[in-house]
């Protein structure tokens, strides 16, 4: 089966087309909203490139975050919109469990901003959470990996953790790493772990 899969969730967008496991072509956008817009123009090079049609595509798995809200919603919407005019299901993935996919990655940990990391790994529910706090739950000698992790390294390093150097392709969620767990995909919703910031700022105005 032939699967178009991609995460708009981070800094860098991927989007990446397999069949039956194979990788036929795979991308990486960078730039904070700006790779998540560039997204179907990365899509319709990799399918040319792959010398498939878009009718040939028999799923869509989109990254369901935590991540920037605006670059998810893209993503998500777009995977709906495509899986809609392609006639194909459309499922969902953790963009924090693509991260850990290797397997070499213990706890996947996501830049969050206002001071936070979003992270999951062994013992650690998905949440977002202070790096310091953070790194009083992770285990001995545990690898992070993520824009998070980097970001965070030295709050983070305090505990042992293992941390690949900045550009090491551990860092980045891997679409490939989506189909690869097609089978426990859940629906494309997505997962914020926390209210955007347009809904804080409200809040406070109405506070105020």
């Amino acid at each position: 089966m032939l699967i178009l899969s991609f995460d708009t969730a981070t800094d860098v967008a991927t989007a990446c087309v397999s069949s039956d496991g194979e990788v036929l072509g795979e991308s990486a956008s960078a730039g904070r909203s700006v790779g998540a817009q560039r997204l179907l123009d990365d899509v319709h090079g990799l399918l040319g490139r792959a010398g498939v049609a878009p009718g040939d595509v028999g799923l869509i798995v989109a990254g369901t975050g935590p991540g920037t809200f605006t670059g998810l919603r893209i993503g998500l919407a777009t995977a709906r919109a495509l899986g809609f005019a392609l006639g194909v299901p459309v499922r969902g993935v953790s963009t924090l469990a693509a991260l850990r996919a290797p397997g070499e990655v213990d706890v996947a940990c996501i830049d969050a901003r206002r001071g936070e990391v979003f992270c999951a790994g062994p013992g650690i529910e998905p949440q977002a959470i202070d790096p310091a706090a953070l790194a009083a739950l992770l285990p001995a000698g545990a690898t992070l990996a993520g824009d998070g992790a980097v970001r965070y390294r030295e709050a983070l390093g305090v505990a042992g953790a293992q941390i690949p150097p900045d550009g090491s392709p551990l860092h980045v969620p891997h679409a490939r790493h989506h189909a690869a767990l097609h089978a426990t995909a859940g629906p494309p919703d997505p997962c914020y772990l926390r209210a955007p910031d347009a809904d804080r700022n409200l809040a406070l105005k109405a506070a105020g």
